[in-house]
């Protein structure tokens, strides 16, 4: 009977410990693959392979157990747009060894997307028209040229390219436009039309301390299509979002301009649960999916 006994015993400690140990492998492991398929979602969808290399890196420096062969890009919504990743690893057993179970195989696996948002996050209240030959030209969207950007009267009376981005009307103040453009605007904003924020803003020390802080750093703009109206009332029509690196700028009394180039930018967004049909000027936001 006490043989019996501690045989049941040892095999409790089995349930309690080591099992409990795998799972904590496992949940490890998970980790593993959820940092893999994030990172290697960064470069798709042009670039598959680094995708792969990106993966397997992420992977190892969070505890290992992914390889290049368990690391598949494939097409969801668009082309290139999800990473599968599976992990493995071997969790060691200890009471486990009285049975011969010396070690057991413990597995994860994640699936991230990486699609141009329907809702982005931290926009900034400045305006691109998506005629820029940059935007539009031959082969573009085209990262990482030199550009300018001038943000003087669009074509509609008091609209210097600069928005509403709370849905109100009326004018909204070079402090609150200052701060959208130093911290980007905290509420997720979807695609659509958008009022103008009217009057000279450019001229205030809020709008320029809060550009001058943005130098060096990627600003997060929307792309317009069409501007209709006039001064409180016009509407500026959202198709999409760019990331513009700001280097530079100067202030031309109600007029400004900003020297840069065009990214490709990682952003806090929103995607969409069907094929997105709005332009790709670069801008993506990544989620797991599984």
């Amino acid at each position: 009977m006490t043989i019996l006994f501690l045989v049941a015993l040892i095999g409790c400690a089995v349930l309690v410990l080591d099992v409990g140990s795998w799972f904590r492998d496992k949940r490890q492991l998970q980790t593993a693959a959820d940092a893999a398929a994030l990172a290697g979602a960064q470069s798709l969808p042009n670039n598959p392979a680094g995708a792969n290399a990106l993966a397997v890196q992420y992977g190892t420096s969070n505890g290992g157990g992914v390889t290049s062969g368990n690391v598949i890009v494939s097409s969801g919504l668009t082309a290139n747009d999800t990473i599968s990743v599976h992990a493995t690893n071997s969790a060691p057993g200890f009471f486990s060894n009285v049975f011969g179970i010396k070690s057991v195989t413990v597995g994860a696996s994640a699936v991230a997307r990486s699609e141009v948002p329907a809702q982005a996050l931290y926009v900034a209240p400045m305006v691109v028209r998506n005629t820029h030959p940059l935007l539009a030209g031959s082969g573009c969207p085209c990262f990482n040229q030199q550009t300018t950007l001038n943000f003087d009267p669009m074509g509609a009376p008091g609209a210097f390219g600069m928005l509403n981005l709370s849905g109100g009307s009326g004018t909204v103040g070079a402090s609150t436009e200052g701060n959208w453009i130093l911290n980007g605007y905290n509420q997720y904003l979807p695609l659509g039309s958008y009022k103008s924020d009217p009057g000279a803003k450019f001229s205030s020390a809020n709008v320029q301390n809060a550009l001058q802080a943005r130098e060096n750093t990627v600003l997060l703009f929307p792309v317009f299509n069409t501007l209709t109206g006039s001064g409180q009332n016009a509407v500026y029509n959202i198709i999409g979002w760019v990331g513009f690196y700001l280097q530079s700028f100067s202030v031309h009394g109600n007029t400004a301009s900003l020297q840069g180039y065009f990214t490709t930018f990682i952003a806090h967004g929103i995607q969409a649960t069907t094929a997105p049909t709005q332009p790709d000027f670069g801008v993506h936001s990544i989620q797991l999916i599984h």
